[in-house]
């Protein structure tokens, strides 16, 4: 597989002669947070984290996406984490988009550039340092692990996206295949994080209608996709944010490859109501 880049936000401030008018959207089923929305005002910054901010683009909201948070994270030269997770409960998903830091798990460092991926465990012992001249970029998804009664929880892992074989889906062609970090038959994983990629003129051929919630940020290329009612133009650096149950599908139109990281929860029994 070749080197692929992936868009990070660099954040900064667009002019005063720039329209406010954007693609910015909330609504009742779905979320379009664009690229141009992730500016130096909305970072946040977090305690036991040096010299970094991260744009917050997912967080549990009741009766939207209740399971998952998703931040970006910007580790500047000499910054980093000797306690970054303060949730013993909370699993990670670590994706790297720019740049390359050491990530020690388990008393074993990691180097990982962009495309390196590491899945941490609830309980987890890490830390993360930028040892290196320029700043680091990479995606934290985290979730509360659900566990469940017979199943153990799953070991740590690190990889890179270019040491995985995408999968392609049934009757496409080729067109629409996935990144699989986890087998899904895997019941020790209660969330997925996987990376869709569409050939140009792939599509999701159906408004798929599911119990998952999603976060999806695209990675690369450009598309239109249909969330609930509306078709929406995407591309590089724009995150969408979807509900259970919100209607989806997809065209990428070219000219390059449509590139997405996808988190969805699975798995495990719906929670009802006491």
């Amino acid at each position: 597989m070749n080197k692929t880049s992936y868009y990070a936000p660099h954040g900064g401030l667009p002019p005063q002669s720039q329209i406010m008018t954007g693609r910015a959207m909330f609504t009742e089923a779905f979320a379009v947070i664009p690229k141009g929305v992730m500016s130096d005002i909305v970072t946040s910054y977090l305690p036991g984290w040096e010299k970094t901010r991260l744009w917050v683009i997912a967080r549990p909201l009741s009766g939207f996406a209740e399971t998952f948070s998703q931040y970006i994270m910007e580790v500047s030269p000499g910054g980093g984490s000797k306690t970054p997770e303060s949730d013993p409960q909370a699993e990670g998903v670590i994706f790297v988009v720019e740049g390359s830091m050491t990530l020690t798990l388990a008393g074993k460092k990691h180097e990982m550039e962009e495309g390196g991926y590491a899945f941490i465990p609830p309980s987890s012992s890490w830390q993360v340092e930028n040892n290196t001249a320029k700043p680091v970029r990479f995606h934290w998804i985290r979730k509360a692990y659900e566990k469940a009664e017979g199943i153990a929880v799953p070991e740590a892992f690190v990889v890179n996206e270019k040491d995985v074989a995408p999968i392609a889906m049934p009757d496409t062609g080729g067109k629409w295949a996935t990144t699989r970090f986890t087998d899904p038959s895997d019941l020790r994983h209660d969330m997925h994080v996987n990376i869709v990629t569409f050939e140009p003129g792939g599509v999701i051929p159906f408004e798929e209608t599911h119990v998952m919630e999603h976060g999806l940020y695209v990675l690369e290329g450009k598309a239109v996709y249909k969330l609930n009612t509306q078709w929406v133009e995407v591309e590089a650096g724009d995150f969408m944010w979807l509900r259970a149950f919100c209607p989806q599908a997809c065209y990428a139109g070219g000219p390059g490859k449509f590139r997405y990281l996808l988190y969805k929860d699975v798995n495990r029994h719906m929670k009802l109501p006491r």
